[in-house]
C-alpha cells in the first residue's frame, strides 16, 4: 500500500526530540501507517494523525521514566507505548507484552526491523506475569478501566516502581472513582505532559509501596490526585 506523505510529514520538533535515533522513529512510522494500517493495528482514519496522536503523545513519557530503567509495555498493540520508548531512550530494557499473536507477529518484525536490541516481544497477559517478572515500570494505553488496569499490573511492579497509564478525557474520574485499597500502600496522582505539538497527554502515575523506604511518621495517605505540566525535554534524551 502507497503510503500519502501527509503521513509520513513529522510535525516541526519531532527531529528534534528523536536526536540521533530519528531513523528509526521514522522508519517505525512507516510500518505504523503501511503494514500497521493494512492488518488493523491502526485506523485508516488515524494515519494522517499517527505522529501527533501516537508517537509524539507516547514519547513524552520518557519524561517520567528513570535512566536504565526496566519497563514492560502491557497490551503493547502496534507498540504504544513501548517501541516508542525504546527508540527514544537507548538506555531503557523493555518488554512489549501482548497475547494476541498477530500484534506479537507485528511487534516482533518492528523489532528486528528497527534493531531495538534492548526491546523483546513477550506473548502473554499481563496477569499470566505475576510472579514471573518485575519492572520498574509498568506503560499501558487504552487497555482497561484503571480498576481492572491495577488489579493486571501491580503484581509486575518492583517495590518503589511506577505504573503509566495513558489516559483520555475520563482520566480524572477514573482516578477520583478509583478504590484506595487497590493501591496497597502506595500512591496515585495524575499528571498532564505536553508534546512538542502542544497536545496534552493525560497520565495517571501508580507508585507501588516500597516496605525499605518506609518511615514510621504514621499512615500516609494518597491524597488528591496532582497535576503538573514538566518541561518537553525527555529524561536522557539521545543527542
Amino acid at each position: 500500500m502507497e503510503q500519502p506523505q501527509s503521513a509520513l510529514a513529522a510535525p516541526e520538533g519531532a527531529r528534534e526530540l528523536f536526536g540521533t535515533r530519528w531513523p528509526l522513529a521514522a522508519a517505525y512510522v512507516r510500518r505504523l501507517v503501511g503494514p500497521g494500517v493494512e492488518r488493523g493495528l491502526i485506523g485508516p482514519r488515524e494515519r494522517d494523525r499517527v505522529w501527533e496522536r501516537h508517537v509524539l503523545n507516547c514519547a513524552v513519557l520518557g519524561e517520567l521514566v528513570p535512566v536504565g530503567a526496566r519497563v514492560g509495555d502491557v497490551g503493547s498493540g502496534a507498540g504504544l507505548p513501548g517501541i516508542v520508548l525504546a527508540i527514544l531512550r537507548e538506555d531503557l530494557h523493555v518488554d512489549l507484552i501482548e497475547p494476541m499473536q498477530r500484534r506479537v507477529t507485528f511487534l516482533r518484525e518492528s523489532v528486528a526491523e528497527l534493531g531495538l536490541s534492548g526491546c523483546r516481544v513477550v506473548r502473554a497477559r499481563a496477569e499470566q506475569l505475576a510472579g514471573q517478572a518485575s519492572y520498574d515500570v509498568v506503560t499501558a494505553r487504552a487497555v482497561a478501566p484503571l480498576d481492572r488496569l491495577l488489579a493486571g499490573t501491580m503484581p509486575l511492579l518492583s517495590p518503589g516502581g511506577s505504573l503509566l497509564a495513558l489516559k483520555g478525557a475520563t482520566a480524572e474520574q477514573e482516578l477520583a472513582a478509583l478504590p484506595r485499597e487497590l493501591l496497597a500502600g502506595g500512591s496515585a496522582r495524575m499528571v498532564v505532559l505536553r508534546s512538542v505539538t502542544g497536545e496534552a497527554t493525560r497520565v495517571v502515575v501508580i507508585t507501588a509501596a516500597d516496605p525499605a523506604s518506609a518511615v514510621p511518621a504514621g499512615p500516609a495517605s494518597p491524597g488528591p490526585a496532582s497535576e503538573r505540566e514538566p518541561s518537553t525535554s525527555a529524561a536522557a534524551r539521545p543527542r
